[in-house]
């Protein structure tokens, strides 16, 4: 059998592993030996490695399964093996990751794992494993066996010493045993037929659900119905968890809607899927604020969630005793009138945005300003119509202030847009073409797959072969880049070259995915100033620090939003907020900080991020949950 013989296998340096709150890579240079596989039987190697690696397991021998592994290699787990987040990387740390599982209350879970051959995507292939592209490995799809359930996962092998090793190992619990979600051949019957006289029909029944009746409390309550609420809520009533989504819109879908006049999507559709409803084969492959919107409300419908719009939070009390929540809700019914509601979930989820309260900056003379209009980018409703000679100001330069100047552009007004470090800027074509295609594309595979592919990779790896994309999405793009760089607009590569994954993974923000206004700024159409802080609001403008000052009409602050956390404080409380952790950006082993996971106080839960993270991390939310619910783990067990 040809093997791949690859002297030191160091995909991923071991001085170049994660450290806390970001990961910094660099890519190692290999040889490119792939000629050699041509005769090679990838099925064949596939099933060799697992067939030793379940006699391993079953033989409890965790130290022959970490030796399976490449001196660099990875097992990235998603609640396979423990009910907590982890990628441990080295054989060592594997064998002391594995043995510490035997310690959780019901001992070992992982049994088995086998070859998934189901479709030609997931079975085994010959594939490049590395970041240059010159080292091939065999990647392949896994089915996977636990003491709770089932689950699935990707494994990615390199041959070393003459034998074929694991380089990344992914494992992900999908579904609970007895409890699994239901669907397909577990659907509803959805009918009486005749013999229970006083039977409600269907639409009577859905009013009692949604009403949440008295005596009916929710095990969950999660506040806030965008794309984070909708999804938890779909893949908890799918485990059978009672849930009510709360929102203080008047209806499902303003949270988009609301939103400034020309918003869109700079996802493509392919990327934006939701769970168990994907958008229609006709959609628009960028989606429009109020189609999203409107989207919402029919998923909503569809999967018959239970959703109080014009509701109110007005108190929250955790019970360390009892183990539940008391919470007040103020609800305004049609009429209205208010139905203020006490209710004792187990379980509250922040589905608030994967960002705290906006950082609209407070500074000197801001109260002094004259001129039509001062906001920040949540508030902008959109540019005024005709006009011309207006001048407006938006500080911040990022998606929102750069699609916030073009309407501006559009609607007449001499615009500027205020950039004080640098942002990375990539094209909608580069992401389409580039970073997402074969992936997320309407060649790619089922979503559920690519999402594996995504995610079944250690941080470390994926960020290795995102700074070779960042570099071809760069030569891409090199004319615009190089007329921001004329107009004095300053651009990035992205945390150590890594480019939009990871300026999105560990800020949360500081890019621009162009859709035109990159164009605009490099003709000068649209104006920088770049480099300088603000000094001073004037009544009709701007001072900045170098003493320059700009006049402005209508000043916009597009500068973010803080931590979500900082919501959580103003939600919940200093007593909640003080015992959870900061979201967002990476922790040592290079897994996203507290949201999706236990938050760090009891009952207490945050989701969030764009629409593709919210559709994969919903489901493991959602069975964590489950896990506490039917009493397989305590909230306390790390």
């Amino acid at each position: 059998m040809a093997t791949v013989e690859i002297e030191s296998i160091q995909l991923v340096p071991s001085h170049m592993r994660c450290v806390p709150g970001s990961v910094n890579i660099k890519v190692a240079k290999f040889p490119s030996p792939t000629k050699h596989l041509k005769d090679l039987d990838p099925s064949k190697v596939a099933s060799n490695l697992v067939e030793s690696f379940n006699k391993a397991l079953q033989a409890k021998d965790y130290s022959a399964v970490a030796n399976l592994f490449v001196e660099d290699g990875y097992w990235r787990d998603h609640l396979a093996l423990s009910w907590v987040f982890r990628t441990v990387q080295t054989p060592s740390r594997i064998l002391e990751f594995l043995q510490n599982c035997t310690e959780s209350r019901d001992g070992f879970r992982l049994k088995a794992i086998d070859v998934d051959t189901g479709t030609a995507r997931r079975s085994p292939k010959i594939t490049p494993v590395d970041a240059s592209g010159n080292v091939s490995g065999i990647e392949f799809f896994i089915k996977v066996a636990t003491v709770h359930g089932t689950g699935v996962g990707l494994a990615r092998l390199v041959a070393q010493g003459g034998q074929w090793k694991i380089f990344t190992l992914y494992t992900r619990l999908e579904e609970l045993r007895g409890h699994e979600e239901a669907i397909n051949h577990r659907r509803a019957k959805g009918a009486e037929h005749g013999g229970k006289p006083g039977r409600k029909n269907w639409a009577d029944k859905r009013v009692a659900e949604a009403d949440i009746n008295a005596g009916n409390e929710p095990a969950v309550l999660v506040i806030g119905a965008g794309q984070a609420g909708l999804t938890a809520a779909a893949r908890l009533k799918m485990l059978g968890v009672d849930t009510l989504v709360i929102d203080q819109n008047e209806r499902v879908g303003d949270n988009w809607r609301k939103r400034y006049h020309q918003l869109v999507l700079h996802d493509p559709v392919w990327y934006d899927h939701m769970p168990y409803l994907n958008f229609p084969a006709q959609w628009p492959i960028f989606t429009p604020k109020d189609k999203l919107a409107q989207f919402f409300e029919s998923y909503a419908t569809l999967l018959e969630l239970n959703v109080w719009t014009k509701t109110e939070l007005v108190y929250t009390k955790w019970d360390e005793s009892r183990k539940v929540w008391t919470v007040i809700v103020n609800r305004k019914r049609e009429d209205g009138t208010s139905d203020i509601r006490t209710f004792h979930p187990r379980h509250l989820i922040q589905a608030t945005g994967h960002s705290g309260k906006k950082n609209q900056p407070t500074m000197k003379g801001i109260e002094n300003f004259k001129g039509d209009r001062l906001c920040h980018s949540s508030e902008f409703p959109g540019a005024r119509e005709n006009s011309q000679g207006k001048k407006a100001i938006v500080v911040g330069s990022c998606n929102s202030a750069h699609d916030i100047a073009q309407d501006f552009l559009e609607k007449g007004y001499d615009i500027t847009i205020v950039q004080r470090s640098s942002t990375h800027v990539v094209s909608s074509k580069a992401i389409t073409e580039i970073a997402l295609k074969g992936i997320y594309s309407e060649d790619g595979p089922p979503v559920d797959d690519a999402d594996i592919l995504l995610h079944g990779l250690p941080t470390s790896v994926l960020k290795a072969l995102q700074v070779k994309i960042a570099e071809r999405q760069a030569e891409c793009d090199k004319e615009i880049l190089e007329g921001l760089d004329k107009a004095g607009f300053k651009v990035d590569r992205g945390p150590d070259g890594a480019g939009l994954f990871f300026k999105y993974f560990q800020r949360g923000g500081g890019y621009y995915i162009d859709v035109g206004a990159s164009q605009l700024i490099a003709d000068g159409k649209i104006k920088v100033k770049q480099g300088q802080e603000i000094d001073e609001v004037l009544p009709h403008g701007l001072r900045f620090q170098d003493g320059t000052e700009l006049e402005a009409d209508e000043i916009v602050f597009a500068t973010g939003y803080q931590n979500m956390r900082t919501q959580t404080r103003l939600m919940f409380g200093d007593e909640v907020a003080d015992k959870v952790g900061d979201v967002w950006g990476f922790n040592d082993e290079g897994e996203i900080r507290t949201i999706w996971q236990r938050s760090g106080h009891p009952g207490f839960w945050f989701h969030g991020g764009n629409l593709a993270m919210c559709r994969y991390y919903s489901r493991l939310l959602a069975l964590q949950i489950k896990g506490l619910e039917e009493g397989l783990y305590q909230d306390d067990e790390i």
